[in-house]
């Protein structure tokens, strides 16, 4: 066998995973190396130096990180902390993003002004960095995007930048379902600096299907090509299903039977799409991403989504005329659901004078719910508990949600007298008198079974049977902890864990 990788960080086994292109695998691969370890008996903590994603979580603390980083604690059995990930760049434009610096919202910076703000980044990136090294045996770090984004190279501190920092190893991963797998893995390597190279420790190529003994005479040329040894061959997982980072995924499981039709208008800005996995993967409900320039489908429940930009995607929704037909979707008895930024719209109007998000100004509203909405600078974050108030198809029960606020903004008006939940803070959300339209601050509604199950027989489902997304996210990651046992060279990777040379 090849030796064995020197991964110990003055005390802490420290490894990085970075991939040839976004959406490569580092996030999986990262979330199957937490929970194998942790299996395994060794404490164990994700790192993301950091990140650009509008899909984030609230953390204990009350701090925000991306949501990928939370569901990676959880496969480490652990609840999401700020250090996880302590840079988030929430993109408000595609020139400008909010910068969150260890769970806080410091400032809203266009692209040249943050590159000049990294090097104070970095101190932040190396602060929390130390924390979990002091705390936990073992850290694995993602990296974000590609090490070989020459343009980005100076001040990096997301990839190649922080392992140089640290001085730790680095596994690089490639999605061979793209195609061109081995150009993306030597092309990489040839663009890093010599020091960079003789950091990367080894390949893993990821999604593979076939016969892998017709991918044998590929990995033997690499190896002998780069002098980089293959680490393992990742099957693609059919059906497997973690939180994604940014991206929308849209597939479903296909259900039989009665199945309520949801649809939700995907806006330039939509954040935390993340609300409607739990959706997607309900075998009772047919989820539809509806995009610019369709028009809005037949359904049961037209869902907004939160934004990171209200005001323009409002503008956005009109252009759509999405506005029309949300209209015409209740006057044939449809229901509407706003969520966070969502239900901000369906007020009657958005107040930015700070700009916040955007160039400050006003803009009208849905006008379906009697409230109207200022943006602050104070982002409220909280996890929260509590139940919901008697819905329609219910009778008088009052049910448990749980879920997580992030916000700017604070709504007022008579339709908060008709609230959706009772919170320990108080009332949340609205209704309309006639019952049809709601909105709500609370994210992951949808995640706890006996709250989804309210919503969806409100929206009009007769028959929901119970759907537990925790433990289907809790079943996915151990699948996925297996296949990485089962497919990589763990021994080599964590010899004092592996000390027989098994793979587990």
């Amino acid at each position: 066998m090849a030796p064995p990788i020197t991964l110990m960080v003055q005390g802490t086994l420290t490894v990085m995973v970075q991939g040839t292109t976004s959406d490569a695998g580092k996030s999986v691969l990262v979330a199957g190396l937490c929970r194998v370890l942790a299996r395994r008996g060794a404490t164990v903590a994700p790192f993301k130096p950091q990140n650009m994603a509008l899909n984030s979580a609230v953390t204990t603390d009350g701090g925000e990180i991306g949501r990928a980083q939370a569901v990676q604690a959880q496969a480490c059995f652990l609840e999401p902390h700020r250090d996880m990930n302590p840079v988030l760049l929430k993109p408000s434009s595609d020139t400008g993003a909010q910068v969150i610096i260890q769970g806080r919202a410091l400032a809203n910076m266009n692209a040249r002004d943050y590159h000049g703000y990294k090097k104070v980044a970095r101190l932040a990136v190396l602060e929390s960095y130390a924390r979990l090294k002091e705390q936990y045996q073992a850290v694995i770090v993602e990296g974000a995007g590609s090490p070989a984004e020459i343009n980005l190279r100076e001040g990096d501190i997301a990839n190649m930048g922080f392992a140089e920092a640290v001085d730790c190893p680095v596994i690089l991963i490639a999605d061979i379902d793209r195609g061109g797998v081995f150009a993306h893995l030597v092309g990489t390597l040839e663009l890093l600096s010599e020091s960079e190279r003789k950091r990367v420790a080894g390949f893993v190529i990821n999604r593979f299907r076939g016969d892998i003994s017709l991918l044998q005479p590929g990995l033997d040329w690499l190896e002998q090509r780069t002098g980089v040894p293959v680490l393992g061959v990742l099957p693609y997982l059919h059906g497997f299903h973690l939180e994604a980072e940014d991206a929308i995924d849209a597939s479903q499981v296909k259900g039989e039977g009665e199945q309520l039709k949801v649809v939700v208008p995907v806006l330039p800005r939509t954040s935390n799409h993340t609300d409607f996995d739990a959706l997607r993967l309900n075998p009772a409900v047919d989820l539809r991403f509806v995009r610019a320039g369709e028009p809005l489908p037949g359904a049961d429940l037209i869902i907004l989504a939160g934004s990171k930009n209200v005001r323009g995607d409002l503008a956005a929704l009109r252009a759509n005329g999405w506005d029309r037909g949300m209209q015409r979707h209740l006057r044939y008895g449809g229901k509407v659901l706003g969520i966070c930024g969502g239900f901000q719209m369906l007020g009657e109007t958005v107040a930015d004078p700070d700009g916040i998000e955007g160039d400050a100004g006003e803009s009208p509203g849905l006008g379906l719910l009697a409230m109207a909405t200022r943006l602050y600078p104070e982002k409220q974050l909280r996890r929260v508990s509590g139940t919901l108030f008697p819905l329609e198809g219910n009778g008088a029960t009052a049910i448990e949600v749980e879920g997580y606020e992030i916000h700017c903004g604070i709504s007022t008006g008579p339709a908060l007298d008709n609230p959706v939940a009772r919170l320990p803070r108080g009332p949340d959300g609205a209704r309309s008198g006639d019952g049809q339209v709601m909105g709500t601050y609370i994210h992951g509604l949808f995640d706890h079974p006996q709250a989804s199950r309210a919503l969806l027989a409100w929206a009009g489902l007769g028959h929901c049977p119970e759907f537990d997304y925790f433990a289907l996210r809790e079943q996915q990651i151990e699948r996925l902890a297996d296949v990485v046992e089962q497919h990589l060279d763990l021994a080599r990777l964590f010899p004092a864990l592996w000390p027989d040379g098994d793979r587990g």
